[in-house]
């Protein structure tokens, strides 16, 4: 019976010649799949450099949200309503805000539907008291359903 070349087995010399995947060079391997010593340069500075843009953008949030906090803090509350008649909305709310600064709200009247049908702006004279119960009239465009006090903001100087 004879044996095929292929079915042969191997020479000693035939292994010598032929490449095995161990005596491949790490470097070829490296260079076939685009990780030589210049790439992974570059990918170290992309690395860096988007550590860097975080770090900036983080910093600047910092310093943005920290300058943000210096306003005056001022809250409001709705402590009632009531409907006078078609046209008018009586709105009872309070106010904390700083001692002695000007301040102003802006108060609605809401329909069924919260749709603004009356809206006011109130504007508060500085005053030795931190908070203020205020009561105010809002003439409407039809029946109101409630009033609210919407917003309310310090009054800066020449505003």
């Amino acid at each position: 019976m004879t044996t095929s070349p292929r079915n042969a087995a191997p020479h000693a010399t035939d292994s010598q010649d032929t490449a095995t995947p161990s005596a491949v060079l790490p470097d070829a391997i490296a260079a076939r799949y685009g990780r030589t010593s210049r790439n992974r340069a570059r990918d170290r500075r992309l690395i860096w450099s988007a550590a860097a843009a975080f770090a900036v953008v983080f910093v600047a949030w910092v310093v943005w949200a920290g300058l943000d906090g210096s306003r005056p803090s001022i809250e409001s509350r709705n402590t009632a309503h009531e409907i006078v008649d078609d046209t008018l909305v009586s709105v009872s709310f309070e106010v904390t805000g700083p001692q002695d600064t000007p301040m102003a709200c802006s108060v609605q009247a809401l329909n069924e539907q919260f749709a603004v049908v009356g809206w006011k702006v109130v504007e508060l004279p500085p005053s030795e008291q931190r908070t203020r119960n205020l009561t105010e009239l809002v003439r409407t465009t039809e029946l109101s359903n409630t009033g609210v006090v919407d917003t309310c903001w310090v009054v800066e100087d020449g505003s």
